[in-house]
C-alpha cells in the first residue's frame, strides 16, 4: 500500500515544470497537455481554522491545508483558471505563478464559481482595488449567485469597476473554455441561502474530472435523478466532498444531522464497486476536524485500505 501511495504521488508531483504530467498509465504525456492542478482540500475555514487551539498546527506549517480549490491549466495556451475563489486566494494564485507560470498578469483567465458560502467566492475581494486591481476577468457563475454578486457590496463594486465581468452559466450547459477544454455545471442539493450550488465536469481532449466539494448526501442527488456512481463511472477521477470522516467527529455533538455524507458513509455506499472505480474517488473539503488530514491517521490508512484517496495538494490529472 505505501509503494502504490508513493508511486501514485511521484506521478502527481514530480518535476515542477510548466506542463502537465499524466497520473493514470505511469506514463508521461506530453507537457503541452492540459491538466487539473489541486490547490486546496480544506472546508472553507482552512486548517488552521479560526479559534483551533491546536499549538502544533499553528507552528508547523506541514500541517496547514489551503482552503478547496481547483485549477485548470492548459500549458499550451498560457491559460488558466481556477475553480471557487477561497479565502486562500492570495497564496493559491502564488502556487500557480510558482508551478505553472503564464507570461500574462494577473494570468487568470476565468473563476468559476460553485457557490455563495465564505470559502468559495470571497476570494473574490482580492481582485479589488484594494488589492489586484484586475480588468474584467471572467467569473461564471449560476443565475442567483451572479445577482448575489452584483446585488451586494462589496461585490457589486467588482461589477461596477469591471475588476470582474460575470458569465452566465446555465445546469447542464457545457462552458467551451478553448478549444480543446470545457466545464459543465450541475446542480446538486446543498444549503442555498444566497445562490445555486453546483458541482463542475472538467472535459479535456483525453480525460474528465468531477468536482463536488459541497452536498448534503448523494440520497438527495438520487432523488433529482442522478446517481453519483454514474457521474464517478462517466470521469476519470472525482474529488468529492469528504467534510467529516464519521459521526463520531465531535465529542459531545449529535453530527447525525450534520449537512454532508460522511466519509464512512460514502465508502459503504461505493464498496460495491469495482476497484478501478474506487481508484477515482479523491475526497476533499476536509474540516479541520477531520482525522483523515493525518497521513498516519487510522482514517486515512481505512480510506486507502478500501480503495480511495485523499486528495493532496498540488497533485494533478493531465486531461
Amino acid at each position: 500500500m505505501l509503494l502504490l501511495k508513493m508511486t501514485f504521488l511521484l506521478l502527481c508531483l514530480s518535476g515542477l515544470t510548466a506542463g502537465c504530467l499524466s497520473t493514470g498509465s505511469g506514463e508521461s504525456r506530453s507537457l503541452t497537455e492540459p491538466c487539473v492542478v489541486v490547490l486546496g482540500i480544506a472546508q472553507d475555514g482552512g486548517v488552521p481554522q479560526a479559534g483551533d487551539r491546536d499549538t502544533e498546527r499553528w507552528i508547523d506549517r506541514s500541517k496547514k491545508r489551503l482552503v478547496t480549490s481547483l485549477a485548470i491549466v492548459d500549458p499550451a495556451t498560457s491559460q488558466r483558471w481556477i475553480l471557487d475563489a477561497t479565502p486562500d486566494f492570495r497564496e493559491q494564485l502564488h502556487l500557480l505563478d510558482r508551478h505553472y507560470p503564464v507570461p500574462a498578469k494577473p494570468g487568470i483567465d476565468g473563476i468559476l464559481l460553485t457557490h455563495a458560502h465564505m470559502g468559495h467566492y470571497t476570494g473574490l475581494m482580492f481582485l479589488g482595488l484594494e488589492s489586484m486591481g484586475t480588468k474584467g476577468v471572467p467569473v461564471f457563475a449560476m443565475p442567483r449567485m451572479a445577482a448575489f454578486l452584483r446585488d451586494n457590496g462589496p461585490w457589486s463594486q467588482l461589477v461596477a469597476y469591471r475588476n470582474i465581468v460575470i458569465e452566465p452559466l446555465a445546469h447542464d450547459t457545457a462552458v467551451q473554455l478553448n478549444d480543446r477544454l470545457s466545464i459543465t455545471p450541475f446542480l446538486v442539493p446543498h444549503r442555498q441561502e444566497y445562490s445555486e450550488v453546483v458541482g463542475f465536469r472538467i472535459d479535456g481532449p483525453n480525460r474528465s474530472v468531477l468536482f463536488i466539494p459541497d452536498i448534503d448526501k448523494w440520497e438527495d442527488l438520487d432523488a433529482m435523478g442522478t446517481r453519483i456512481e454514474e457521474k464517478i463511472a462517466d470521469v476519470d477521477a472525482a474529488y468529492l466532498d469528504g467534510t467529516f470522516f464519521s459521526n463520531r467527529e465531535m465529542p459531545g455533538r449529535d453530527m447525525s444531522s450534520f449537512p454532508h455524507p460522511k466519509i464512512e458513509s460514502s465508502m459503504r455506499r461505493f464498496e460495491p464497486l469495482p476497484a478501478s472505480e474506487r481508484g477515482k474517488v479523491r475526497f476533499l473539503h476536509l474540516n479541520h476536524t477531520n482525522p483523515a488530514l493525518s497521513e498516519d491517521s487510522e482514517a486515512r490508512q481505512s480510506i486507502e485500505e478500501k480503495g480511495f484517496h485523499v486528495a493532496e495538494e498540488l497533485e494533478r490529472i493531465s486531461l
